[in-house]
């Protein structure tokens, strides 16, 4: 669109003359039978609790954490100086064996934890029996490749469940994930994996958004040139596209995972433990990493799922963001995964072809 000149008798624009059409005023209350069985009732009781987690956090945050699975209990649950916090120091935890082991001994192994639909139309699910049988092979395919803990590992890959089993099992056996969206070019690419030291790089023959196929493993290619640190390249059968794939180098998905072992126990983390770094959009200057840590985040994203959404385990919750966003990390993988409830996952944008998609 071009731009013209300003016209010389125009006049000043006013603030008010600027409308915001992203403030909402309207109040959607729950009904008495939904507010009667809601976790939090009212926003009394939700002040009261908000209180006593400021007031005594070292009383209030045991509670919520004695909720979830530790192999060792932490010495001290808050190390506060502004602006950093050390949560549960000496704790140890993992956050994959909380978001699927620890439904393994009741009957929500054989309940849906993870129902996929792509752009397509194709479908699948996964109970968190499967999906733990998934990760754990996963993880053996990057053991085999000599990724160990503390090796950061890049994931740049649709919207399909091999993203969620991939952040699940760098998770259990301590690797530090970068998830970077898949729309982003070959040079947010270099710049987040240099950045990152990532020594793997996970991602796909291509992906789907709005009809079209996005290369992937084409920018990861135009990538590479200029990553000589990275040492493999693994990448999912997506589109059923040919793609290049460099001797020694690349390395098929199924073909890794086939012949892997479903066996393997989850590492025991410090709960200060690097979970993932998650790189801001870069349009205000050079990407940031945002680094995540285990047990802090987990406890995080699985309070804020259940309480904030009322997410119970008999759920079927849908979050409509990409995993490429922290929303996605914590309201599509771990805080659902974490509740034991169904997330659904879909590749493409929501409202293509239509709305009524």
């Amino acid at each position: 669109m071009a731009r013209t000149g300003k016209k010389k008798n125009a006049p000043a624009a006013s603030s008010e003359d600027i409308q915001s059409v992203l403030q909402e005023k309207r109040v959607f209350r729950p009904s008495a039978a939904f507010a009667k069985q809601a976790k939090i009732r009212s926003m009394a009781e939700y002040k009261k609790i908000y209180a006593e987690s400021v007031r005594n956090p070292q009383k209030f945050w045991p509670r919520i954490a004695g909720e979830l699975h530790w192999f060792k209990k932490w010495k001290k649950v808050l190390e506060w100086k502004p602006p950093f916090a050390k949560w549960f120091i000496g704790g140890k935890t993992n956050i994959s064996y909380n978001c699927l082991d620890r439904h393994l001994t009741s009957a929500r192994k054989n309940k849906a934890a993870l129902i996929w639909e792509g752009e397509p139309g194709e479908s699948r699910i996964f109970t968190y029996q499967q999906l733990h049988r998934e990760v754990c092979r996963f993880a053996n395919v990057l053991k085999s490749l000599g990724v160990q803990k503390g090796d950061r590992v890049a994931l740049y890959m649709p919207m399909i469940p091999e993203l969620a089993i991939a952040m699940l099992a760098c998770a259990r056996i301590g690797a530090p994930h970068s998830v970077i969206f898949g729309g982003f070019s070959s040079q947010a690419l270099v710049d987040r994996i240099t950045d990152a030291k990532a020594k793997l790089v996970v991602t796909a023959d291509g992906g789907y958004r709005r009809g079209t196929v996005v290369p992937l493993k084409q920018n990861v290619d135009q990538a590479m040139a200029h990553l000589p640190f990275v040492q493999n390249v693994i990448v999912f059968k997506r589109v059923g596209h040919q793609v290049p794939m460099e001797a020694g180098r690349d390395h098929w998905w199924h073909e890794l995972i086939d012949s892997a072992s479903d066996d393997c126990p989850a590492e025991e983390l410090d709960s200060e433990h690097l979970l993932f770094i998650l790189y801001t959009s870069g349009t205000t200057g050079k990407p940031k990493g945002v680094v995540h840590t285990t047990g802090g985040y987990l406890i995080g994203a699985y309070l804020t799922c259940k309480w904030v959404f009322d997410l119970r385990e008999e759920d079927t919750y849908w979050c409509t963001a990409d995993i490429g966003w922290v929303t996605g990390h914590s309201y599509i993988v771990y805080g659902p995964l974490a509740n034991g409830a169904t997330s659904v996952m879909y590749e493409g944008a929501p409202n293509w072809p239509e709305p009524d998609r």
